[in-house]
């Protein structure tokens, strides 16, 4: 009677058929290749054999075929490694075509051509590998081959697609670069042209409210205007520019300012003349024609220069207090 430890557990039971299996895989495919052989490379292969009697076994001929054709041959080792790293390629280009095709379709751009990469024969050849061990070790080199092929018909699809879709999308960044170019340039130039309607109608404003100049014509004399009685004396214009204040809308308060005024331009002489401006009268009028506005005794009547005078500091100082102080700030009024 045997004892327990040399019975078999069920493990073994099961282990069992498949070392068989194992052990028996190298004689059938032994067997599978010098046949396959035979049949593909005919009188070649045959050449190649060395060739043995018709009566010498089947088993015979059989070793000696294989010893011919795995000699030269990968180890199968290295030959499944090399399947599987093609299978994993194959997988991740699927993988990236896929992306591919998404990141178009979610650009929404305008691309010639095809926008997807038809991934369906390397998937194929894909799942006709995935089970290594059912396929005969000879044809492997050949099937990972094929696969390698259509791995590289994808990868370069998919690189096409790829550039193709950043060529778009490069466009378009130039595209919206040169709207935005253009946007900033249109808002420049509406910000100047409306700056310069700006300035424009600030400067019409401005020259609508300044003061008439010298060359404004004095205000028609009121009915309290003081006519010439011929006396030209300093005295007689005085008085007759003070009469004339209220006619303009001052008061007595701006006479003291008048005097200052007059006898620093001519000491109220209504023939001065500046030799160096052309200045004329009690007022220096320049020109002096210009007082024939007020009168046309303007250059022998010192109150037609009084009242042109008047008229003057109204439109372009408001008041003689007003000429006094600009004179007194710059020299002339």
């Amino acid at each position: 009677m045997t004892s327990p430890s040399s019975q078999p557990t069920r493990r073994d039971l099961r282990r069992s058929p498949r070392s068989t299996r194992r052990a028996i895989r190298p004689v059938a495919l032994t067997l599978g290749v010098a046949l396959g052989i035979t049949a593909m490379v005919g009188t070649t292969a045959s050449a190649a054999v060395p060739t043995a009697s018709a009566s010498a076994p089947v088993m015979q001929r059989a070793a000696l075929v294989t010893a011919a054709v795995s000699s030269p041959a990968q180890p199968l080792s290295t030959i499944e490694r090399e399947t599987s790293d093609a299978v994993a390629a194959a997988e991740a280009s699927v993988v990236d075509a896929a992306t591919a095709t998404a990141d178009v379709s979610a650009a929404a751009l305008p691309i010639e051509g095809d926008t997807t990469v038809d991934t369906a024969q390397l998937r194929e050849r894909i799942a006709g590998l995935q089970d290594a061990d059912v396929i005969p070790t000879l044809l492997l080199p050949g099937l990972t081959e094929k696969l390698a092929d259509a791995t590289d018909d994808v990868q370069a699809a998919t690189a096409d697609l790829r550039a193709r879709l950043e060529a778009a999308q490069a466009q378009k960044a130039a595209e919206e670069e040169a709207a935005r170019i253009a946007a900033e340039e249109a808002a420049a130039a509406e910000a100047a042209a409306k700056a310069q309607a700006e300035a424009e109608a600030a400067a019409a404003a401005q020259r609508q409210s300044a003061p008439r100049s010298s060359s404004s014509a004095a205000p028609a004399p009121t009915a309290s205007a003081v006519a010439s009685t011929g006396d030209n004396s300093p005295g007689a214009a005085q008085q007759a520019a003070s009469n004339m204040l209220g006619d303009f809308g001052w008061g007595q308060d701006q006479f003291s300012c008048l005097v200052s005024l007059w006898n620093k331009e001519s000491g109220w002489n209504y023939q001065a003349y500046n030799s160096g401006s052309g200045a004329f009268g009690i007022p220096q009028a320049l020109p002096g024609s210009k007082m024939a506005s007020a009168g046309g005794d303007w250059q022998s009547s010192a109150v037609t220069q009084v009242r042109w005078g008047l008229g003057y500091i109204s439109g372009r100082y408001g008041s003689p207090c007003g000429a006094w102080d600009h004179s007194q700030s710059v020299g002339w009024y």
